[in-house]
């Protein structure tokens, strides 16, 4: 077994401490990573609280990892010692049902494996996330990424870019298309980034006008507050494509009636309660609500390589691990711009 250093939260709500572990050696198709970032997602910090109910503990969060390859399985093809990689939210599926087969494994009918808080194929081991030193992973789940990006600044875009990126694209966001972008955090930034690159008009909506100046050098075009009674009126019939991204809750029908005939709003942030919505705002203009979930292993790394093309990264603030609980309160302050990064180096220190 390999010796791991990582910080772990002990029970639900309690803060992150140092914690020791142990992961399998490296089997036939196994990439051991040394790693170097990892990202903090708004759902590390619902997981560590049980707020979606599930949670195992000890949990060591971290699903957006990049790092060096440090050793290889003997059967492994795809990776070398000394490559940079990435691994996201999951690290294994089913490979066998439908969507496994088309290159969807978020959506395995057996369930993928996550990066943590989740359970090994053999049914029994839990899985531990990137906020540690190490991991190992099944090559066909691992990322390459290019050589331009920054390992620090790309460790974001293994959940939130490719959180963005796969709506983005599933619903044609391009020229001619006007997509609205609910929120400008974490995951919102990336949203104005990636659409702007691939030509669509990009519209923020958020709460107030304080981000405005942060939207329109990110790549939006327009941004409007949603606390002004007037931006409803005014945007009514108007947007293609709408992407919720916050957790917060909204009135969803009043954003529903902002899409254009035919237009679709897509959810990818998790409020915790249920959200009604009426009929009217969807039928009235034949329009759609729909969900999308990350994304498979290809279309992440088409999502790497397109960030790679277009000098895309996330915007971070690069942080020690001994200050991990301390950003898991300033996210929830929304006191970031726009990403925490840990670096693991960092773990080194006494």
């Amino acid at each position: 077994m390999i010796q791991v250093h990582g910080y772990a939260a002990q029970k639900a709500k309690a803060a992150l401490t140092p914690y020791l572990f142990e992961r399998r050696e490296a089997g036939d198709y196994d990439v051991v990573i040394d790693i170097s970032y990892c990202g903090i997602c708004h759902t590390d910090i619902h997981q560590v609280g049980d707020e979606w109910g599930g949670s195992m503990f000890p949990m060591v969060p971290g699903h957006e990892i990049t790092g060096i390859v440090s050793q290889v399985g003997p059967k492994v093809t795809r990776y070398n010692v000394g490559d940079k990689v990435g691994v996201g939210c999951f690290v294994n599926s089913c490979h066998k049902c439908e969507p496994c087969r088309n290159n969807l494994e978020q959506y395995c009918v057996e369930g993928m494996t996550t990066t943590y808080n989740g359970i090994e194929r053999d049914g029994k081991t839990p899985t531990q996330g990137g906020y540690s030193n190490k991991i190992v992973v099944d090559e066909n789940y691992v990322l390459k990424i290019p050589d331009n990006l920054p390992l620090d600044k790309t460790a974001p875009l293994l959940c939130a870019g490719i959180t963005l990126y796969s709506p983005l694209v599933h619903w044609k966001a391009g020229p001619g298309k006007k997509v609205a972008i609910i929120g400008l955090g974490g995951i919102g930034h990336m949203g104005v980034k990636i659409a702007h690159a691939l030509g669509a008009e990009v519209t923020v909506l958020s709460h107030s006008l304080k981000k405005q100046d942060d939207g329109k050098k990110l790549g939006a075009d327009y941004f409007y507050a949603t606390s002004d009674d007037a931006t409803f009126e005014k945007l009514k019939g108007y947007f293609d494509l709408i992407i919720n991204t916050v957790s917060a809750e909204l009135d969803w029908n009043q954003y529903l009636d902002l899409l254009a005939l035919d237009g679709a709003m897509v959810v990818v942030g998790i409020p915790e309660k249920q959200t009604p919505v009426g009929s009217f705002p969807l039928i009235a203009g034949r329009r759609s609500l729909a969900g999308s979930l990350i994304g498979g292993i290809k279309e992440t790394q088409e999502m790497l390589d397109f960030c790679s093309k277009n000098n895309i990264a996330s915007e971070i603030e690069l942080i020690p691990i001994q200050k991990v609980n301390e950003a898991y309160k300033r996210v929830l302050n929304s006191d970031v711009r726009y990403r925490f990064v840990i670096d693991i180096k960092s773990l080194e220190q006494k």
